[in-house]
């Protein structure tokens, strides 16, 4: 039976995208996991896979048309065999599963019953493409397991082992901004003055929004230290050094990231995030670092960073921000984390207060070394590189005191860098 192929959300945060290229035109016969389409959404380009099997029976939204709601029917699948116009009496697809399998905020809403038994030989499997990465991953035979997806279909967390039952994290929604200033009153003010009006893309209207729900509802605290950077500055000329060869070199933020994911597990508790009703203490490291790009930013994730060595999170910081700055990182690999760096000591900025990235924990604002003169133990003047950071933490997660020995344990790691390698 014809069934309509409806718009994805391929990420918690999209609510409409951008249907940029059709990879399969009208007649066409796709198998579940073929690419069907390139789809913009507000973070990144991203290809979209058939669910099902069948021929593309009408095309319903063009490539290039932009502002797609989420769940929009976009196109029309046939079964092998079946009268063309059926495809204009399609019924619309059950409301799709984001490829993510992530949980939104919205009120669970009535499925067919959860398969309750493994799939009898011979027949046909029903999983999403992301369960059968991970199955042929870690060599597990689909026709085994029970699916608790949609209408019984084997979703990530059945091939995992893990119940799909997770609490919701902090859920994303649009800013409602109380002001008395509309658009149009807004620009009545500037009618005498030349200006370029910037329309909003699905980027900068999630910032805002994202950014708006922080500091509206994120009790926010800040704390400040100075940082001597002397010993990590001469540790690093000495690795670059023996490192040149190897065509690797090591940045100041790599050691900043190696210091707060060491942090991170000398202070567990501080290695948390809010789940609106409670709070979830992750185990590992992973490490989300901003990367400023044309129209906004992303904040990658280095996932086990406690574990790495520096040149490998070099590398892998390096490969993030290079397809962050082409958006064309996946959302896994954006998304998560319990804590972020955002540095813009690069830029000459001494110190700053960051805004917290919900639902994480904390956030590093990180500014410039620089040369200042100080007070030694024998009461001389001396010069010294001194790098000023400022803590933003989510009081709901973190207490003052908690805060302040997280931040003691960094200011630790980056003042004795030796010590990261014990």
């Amino acid at each position: 039976m014809a069934i309509q192929i409806l718009m994805p959300a391929l990420s918690p945060t999209m609510e409409e995208g951008t249907l940029a290229k059709w990879l399969v035109k009208e007649g066409d016969t796709v198998q579940s996991g073929d690419l069907m389409a390139e789809i913009e959404t507000d973070k990144a380009t991203m290809e979209f896979e058939a669910v099902d099997e069948g021929v593309i029976g009408k095309i319903l939204v063009a490539e290039g048309t932009s502002g797609v709601a989420v769940n929009t029917a976009i196109a029309v699948l046939l079964e092998e065999g079946e009268d063309p116009s059926a495809a204009e009496t399609a019924p619309p697809a059950p409301t799709p599963t984001t490829e993510l399998e992530t949980v939104t905020a919205e009120a669970p809403k009535a499925a067919a019953p959860a398969q309750t038994a493994p799939v009898r030989s011979g027949e046909r499997v029903f999983a999403t493409p992301l369960a059968r990465r991970i199955a042929a991953d870690k060599g597990v035979d689909l026709t085994t397991l029970s699916g608790s997806g949609p209408h019984g279909r084997i979703i990530k967390a059945d091939v995992e082992g893990k119940p799909a039952n997770v609490q919701p994290s902090v859920p994303v929604t649009k800013a409602v901004i109380a002001s008395s200033a509309t658009s149009d009153s807004v620009k009545a003010m500037y009618q005498d003055r030349t200006y370029e009006e910037v329309p909003l893309d699905g980027m900068r209207k999630t910032i805002a929004a994202r950014l708006t729900e922080a500091k509206q509802t994120i009790p926010h605290f800040y704390l400040r230290r100075s940082i001597h950077l002397d010993r990590l500055m001469a540790a690093r000329k000495e690795m670059n050094v023996a490192l040149e060869t190897d065509g690797i070199k090591i940045s100041v933020n790599d050691f900043i990231i190696k210091a707060c994911a060491k942090a991170l597990q000398d202070v567990p508790d501080a290695n948390a995030v809010w789940a609106e009703d409670r709070i979830l203490k992750l185990e590992p490291s992973d490490v989300a670092v901003a990367v400023a790009i044309e129209g906004g930013l992303f904040t990658p994730v280095l996932r086990d960073s406690d574990k790495k060595s520096l040149s490998e999170l070099s590398s892998e910081m390096k490969d993030l921000a290079g397809r962050a700055r082409e958006r064309k990182l996946a959302p896994h690999e954006y998304q998560g984390g319990s804590f972020a760096i955002s540095n813009l000591g690069m830029m000459g900025i001494e110190n700053f207060d960051a805004v917290i990235n919900p639902p994480h924990g904390s956030i590093l604002a990180v500014g410039a070394g620089m040369k200042k003169p100080v007070i030694a133990d024998d009461g001389t003047v001396k010069t010294a590189i001194i790098m000023s950071v400022t803590l933003s933490v989510d009081h709901r997660v973190v207490d003052g005191a908690l805060g302040a020995e997280f931040l003691g344990r960094i200011a630790h790691y980056l003042e004795n860098p030796l010590a990261m390698f014990a």
